[in-house]
C-alpha cells in the first residue's frame, strides 16, 4: 500500500511539473498581455476556448506539454480567452474576428494585428508547427493576400485563405478564393467529405459553383449527410447572402430567387417569405418602385397578425425610407390598425408621431397638425422627451 501511495503521489509531482512546463498562460487581462509583449518586443499567442467545450478540454494536455511550453514560452506571451466572457466578445469585436469553431488558435503581432490562425489537429507537433508558421513571415497567414494577389491558387492555399478571410470578416477575399476553389472541382468531387466540409464553415454567396450544385443534387447531399444537416448547411449559405454587406444591394430578383431557394430546401414559403420581407421592401426602396414596396408589405400586413411594435416599426420604415410620398395613404392605414390594438400611451405617442409623419408626406398638413398635437399631449402625460415632438410641430407650422 504505502509502494502504491507512494508511485500515485510521484506521478502527482511528475504532472505537476510537467504542466508547469507547459505553456504559461497570462491571467492578466488581455490588454496588459500586449502591453507587455509591446514591452518585451514579442508575438502573443491567444487560444479562443470555452470551459464547456469537449475539444478545447482535450488539448489541456498537449498545451501542458513540456515541449510545446519551451517553444512558446519562449516565443510568445500567452492567454487564453474563454469565448463565454463579455471581455472576450469584445475583444473578439475590437479586433473585427468571427470564431468559426472552438478551439481558435490567434497569433498576433505586439501591435494587436492578426498575423496568423489555426484551427489545429490535437498533436505537440501540430500545435508547435503552427507556432513557427507564425513566426514566418512567408509561411503565415498575413502573407495569404500577397500570394493569391501573385498567383497562387493551390487547392490547399484557397482552403487556408478562405478560412483566414472568414475569421478577419473579410467576406469578398472569402468569396474570391471559395469560388476559384469551386471552379477547380470536379463534379466527382463536389459531395465528398472535404468539399461537406467547406459548404459548412467556408462558403457564404448562395452563387457559389459549389452550392449551386448542391441546390440542383439535394437527394445526393440528404443520402451522404442527412436530411437535417444538408438543410442548414444550405439554409446558413442564403442567409449568409441575404444579410451581408453585399446582400443589401441585391436587386429584387435575387432576394426572390433566395426566397424560391430557402423553399427548396425544404423551409416552409410562409417562413421563406417573412425572412425576405425587408429585403424584398428595401431593394424596391433601391428600385425606386414605391408601389411595388407598398403591395409586399401590404400583403404581409393581410395576411398576419401584426403587433403594436410590429406596426410602429413598418410605419417608421416607410416614413424614413420611401423614396416619395405615395405610401402616406397606407402608412397611416397601418398606424390606425396599430391603434386599434389598444397600445399604452407610450406606444400611441409613437405611433401618432408617426401618423402625423405621414399625414405631411401625404400633404394632409392640418390632419398631420392633429397627430402630432396628440402625440405630443401622450408624450408629455408619459413624462417623455418631446423635443421630436417640438421639432415635428415646428415643421408643421
Amino acid at each position: 500500500m504505502k509502494k502504491i501511495i507512494l508511485l500515485l503521489f510521484v506521478a502527482h509531482i511528475a504532472l505537476a511539473q510537467n504542466q508547469k512546463l507547459g505553456i504559461q498562460f497570462k491571467q492578466t487581462p488581455v490588454e496588459k498581455v500586449f502591453q507587455d509583449a509591446r514591452k518585451a518586443g514579442k508575438p502573443v499567442f491567444v487560444e479562443i476556448y470555452s470551459p464547456t467545450c469537449h475539444v478545447c478540454q482535450s488539448f489541456v494536455p498537449t498545451l501542458a506539454d513540456a515541449r510545446v511550453g519551451r517553444f512558446y514560452n519562449d516565443k510568445f506571451f500567452s492567454t487564453k480567452l474563454d469565448i463565454g466572457q463579455p471581455s472576450t466578445q469584445a475583444f473578439l469585436a475590437r479586433n473585427k474576428l468571427f470564431v468559426p469553431s472552438l478551439p481558435l488558435f490567434l497569433y498576433f503581432d505586439p501591435q494587436q494585428n492578426i498575423i496568423h490562425f489555426a484551427l489545429s489537429n490535437n498533436s505537440t507537433d501540430e500545435v508547435i508547427r503552427h507556432g513557427t508558421n507564425a513566426l514566418n513571415p512567408s509561411a503565415r497567414g498575413q502573407s495569404m493576400k500577397s500570394r493569391y494577389q501573385q498567383g497562387e491558387r493551390s487547392s490547399n492555399f484557397l482552403i487556408d485563405y478562405a478560412m483566414l478571410s472568414r475569421i478577419t470578416k473579410d467576406t469578398v477575399a472569402n468569396m474570391a478564393a471559395m469560388n476559384e476553389y469551386a471552379r477547380q472541382q470536379s463534379p466527382a468531387t463536389l459531395t465528398n467529405q472535404t468539399n461537406w466540409l467547406a459548404l459548412q464553415k467556408l462558403v457564404l454567396d448562395f452563387e457559389n459553383p459549389m452550392f449551386q450544385y448542391m441546390l440542383g443534387h439535394l437527394d445526393a447531399y440528404r443520402k451522404a449527410y442527412g436530411a437535417e444537416p444538408t438543410q442548414l448547411t444550405a439554409e446558413n449559405i442564403l442567409m449568409s447572402s441575404l444579410y451581408s454587406g453585399r446582400g443589401g444591394q441585391f436587386p429584387v430578383s435575387k432576394i426572390l430567387q433566395i426566397r424560391q431557394d430557402l423553399v427548396k430546401i425544404g423551409i416552409d414559403p410562409k417562413v421563406a417569405a417573412n425572412r425576405t420581407l425587408l429585403p424584398e421592401v428595401n431593394a424596391y426602396f433601391r428600385a425606386r418602385q414605391t408601389a411595388k414596396a407598398v403591395d409586399r408589405m401590404d400583403n404581409q400586413v393581410a395576411s398576419n397578425q401584426l403587433s403594436v411594435p410590429e406596426y410602429m416599426y413598418i410605419s417608421r420604415l416607410f416614413n424614413r425610407t420611401s423614396p416619395d410620398a405615395s405610401d402616406a395613404p397606407t402608412v397611416a392605414k397601418w398606424v390606425n390598425k396599430g391603434l386599434a390594438l389598444k397600445p399604452t400611451p407610450k406606444e400611441q405617442a409613437d405611433l401618432y408621431f408617426e401618423l402625423a409623419e405621414a399625414y405631411r408626406r401625404g400633404g394632409k398638413t392640418a390632419d398631420a397638425q392633429k397627430a402630432a398635437q396628440k402625440s405630443m399631449e401622450l408624450a408629455q402625460a408619459s413624462r417623455l422627451d418631446t423635443r421630436r415632438n417640438v421639432e415635428q410641430m415646428g415643421r408643421l407650422k
